[in-house]
């Protein structure tokens, strides 16, 4: 799909040959490339009057943080009593793979001596981990709080790096986007497996629910969310369009409930 001046299979390949290494793929599993993620990021930098080198860099980096947030988070949080050699092994690699994609990071941006963006990009790390913690040590009051506090965790990098090159057109639209998403493939999780780390976490520890009505919950929430990215759509500038229509043939599939967007006038 056109994305205007970067093209998203050319950045996907971009990012699978640096996190590529032999020995980790051997042992655990290959880091899946958030394409919903590397989309929003080029629409966010090709609204900047940047270098196309540039913005190589900076989704390259951000991505790489991405991916080695998101390896650290398949690490189990407790140890298993009796687990296998092979087990303990694998959970190591996946901490030492997560260090080594965050040590492609900074290489990537000591190059280009960018250290205003290496400041900003910590500083979003550092929030992030920190709402973790509040997920963590249950410091949530409702259901909504846990929502609101886990589409941060989604967006904050994206959010952070818009307001780095004062791009804010599009901060609304990232928010609802990929927490809907995530309510998606966890609320599919729930239906196809009967489990949901994310979702049990929550309803496991507060009360006492049925898959079903855990899925009526999440249903309203995802067609909540829906509704404000219809909303945030009709008002894009034409700079976006190429963003657009990216996520209106995405709310075209059924798992979105076959929803429509009214064009512009």
């Amino acid at each position: 799909m056109n994305t205007s001046s970067m093209d998203i299979r050319h950045l996907k390949a971009l990012i699978e040959d640096k996190i590529q290494h032999a020995y980790l793929e051997k042992y655990i599993q290959q880091p899946v490339i958030d394409e919903d993620k590397l989309f929003l990021l080029t629409a966010v930098l090709n609204n900047t009057e940047l270098s196309s080198p540039q913005k190589e860099r900076y989704i390259l980096t951000t991505m790489l943080v991405q991916i080695a947030l998101d390896t650290h988070d398949l690490v189990p949080k407790t140890n298993v009593s009796g687990e296998s050699d092979e087990a303990r092994l694998t959970k190591q690699l996946s901490v030492l793979a997560g260090d080594y994609y965050s040590g492609l990071y900074y290489l990537l941006l000591s190059e280009i001596e960018d250290f205003d963006l290496i400041h900003k990009l910590a500083a979003a790390i550092k929030e992030i981990n920190e709402n973790k913690m509040k997920l963590y040590y249950k410091e949530v009051n409702s259901f909504q709080e846990y929502i609101d506090i886990l589409k941060e965790i989604e967006s904050l990098l994206i959010i952070y790096l818009a307001d780095y090159v004062e791009e804010y057109s599009l901060n609304n639209i990232t928010g609802d986007w990929l927490i809907m998403n995530k309510l998606i493939r966890e609320k599919e999780s729930l239906e196809q497996n009967g489990y949901s780390k994310l979702l049990d976490s929550w309803f496991s520890s507060n009360f006492n629910s049925s898959n079903t009505a855990v899925s009526n919950t999440i249903d309203t929430m995802i067609q909540k969310y829906k509704v404000s990215i219809e909303k945030s759509l009709l008002k894009l500038s034409m700079q976006h369009r190429p963003l657009k229509n990216y996520i209106m043939s995405q709310l075209s599939e059924p798992v979105y409930n076959n929803a429509s967007i009214a064009e512009e006038g």
